[in-house]
């Protein structure tokens, strides 16, 4: 495919999956069965996807218990009082506070990627959460002991840490997931709290030579959680600028659910430069009407008229269902969603002969 298209990561998990998951922290489950069923999740949603003929896989982050948390998992020195997330329908998401240092990844990327190999011989690509998101988890307060300094040096070197094992095992892509980015806007509207983030993700993408650079993009999305976003309201027109200064060379931007997509492409086309490619998002994850691969295809001949198609692609909105117990979207919908991507990117790029 000519125009390449992409997913985001997260694939709503199957029932079966939801429950032993509520089991397994209920203490009604053991460790091994857990696993048995995410191994057969994963595998299901790699088939599923070559099925489709998605060019590009992902596991489906089957077997995280979020995007956002998997690296502190089980670690010791967490309270679970930490930053709150308030979503547009009233639901909180919270992360946990760290109360305790050194700060070290409890669990890295690549073994989600080393698994996913296992069962495809198909290009994977790995998600992983930006550093930015987790420095959340120093409290105001500081930490006896412990400096915000401090935590933010050892927070970079694992961070670095998590997307070089990917590429080194192989991801045709490391993706960073940036949803706080917007979220920022809403939080310090100076901007200085988005101008700290853009900062430390630097801090760690400018470690990475220029060649791998093109294999690392960052994601960003106004959040998509139970049908509702936390910060869809906040212009775009804010972040765009300061997101295209990180040095990634790929980035995927939330585009379908946009009430003014053709406003929001023109910001990016003053902001492209050269060497970078944005895959814009055309389809909406928290909409449960299934898109057409007509409608698909007009979206990215939309997108081509302020985009080069040498810069171009395409990705869904976001990711579907991205923390564990999340059920608003069904396997069934992610997938019809994401055919009609893969059929309406072909369809555009056969259109402009591509």
């Amino acid at each position: 495919m000519s125009i390449p298209t992409e997913p985001i990561g997260s694939i709503p998990r199957p029932r079966a999956l939801v429950e032993a998951l509520a089991a397994h922290a209920a203490g009604r489950l053991s460790d091994a069965e857990l696993a048995k069923l995410q191994k057969q999740a994963t595998a299901d949603t790699l088939a599923k996807l070559e099925e489709l003929g998605c060019p590009v896989l992902v596991d489906g982050e089957q077997s995280k218990p979020s995007f956002a948390t998997y690296p502190v998992a089980g670690l010791a020195g967490l309270a679970p009082d930490g930053a709150v997330i308030p979503f547009a329908d009233g639901h909180t998401r919270q992360l946990p506070r760290l109360t305790a240092g050194p700060f070290r990844y409890q669990v890295r990327a690549d073994s989600y990627l080393r698994n996913a190999q296992n069962h495809t011989g198909h290009p994977i690509k790995q998600a992983v959460i930006a550093p930015s998101a987790l420095s959340l988890l120093y409290p105001g307060a500081g930490i006896a002991g412990y400096s915000r300094e401090a935590f933010l040096r050892d927070l970079a070197d694992e961070a670095e840490a998590d997307i070089r094992g990917c590429l080194e095992a192989g991801a045709h892509r490391v993706q960073l997931d940036f949803t706080e980015g917007r979220l920022s806007l809403k939080l310090d509207s100076s901007g200085g709290l988005l101008d700290d983030f853009i900062a430390l993700n630097n801090e760690v993408l400018g470690r990475f030579s220029e060649d791998e650079r093109a294999r690392i993009g960052v994601h960003t999305c106004p959040g998509g959680d139970q049908d509702s976003t936390h910060s869809a309201d906040v212009d775009y027109a804010e972040l765009l600028p300061k997101l295209f200064q990180l040095k990634a060379g790929n980035f995927y931007v939330q585009l379908a659910s946009e009430s003014d997509p053709e406003r929001v492409l023109r910001i990016i086309a003053e902001q492209l430069r050269p060497g970078i490619r944005v895959f814009v998002g055309v389809t909406d994850p928290i909409n449960p009407r299934v898109e057409t691969p007509e409608e698909v295809r007009d979206r990215v001949l939309l997108a081509a008229d302020h985009i080069s198609v040498g810069q171009l692609g395409t990705c869904d909105d976001c990711g579907f269902a991205p923390f564990a117990d999340d059920t608003s979207t069904s396997r069934d919908i992610a997938f019809a969603k994401i055919e009609a991507r893969v059929r309406g990117t072909r369809m555009a790029a056969e259109a402009l002969g591509a």
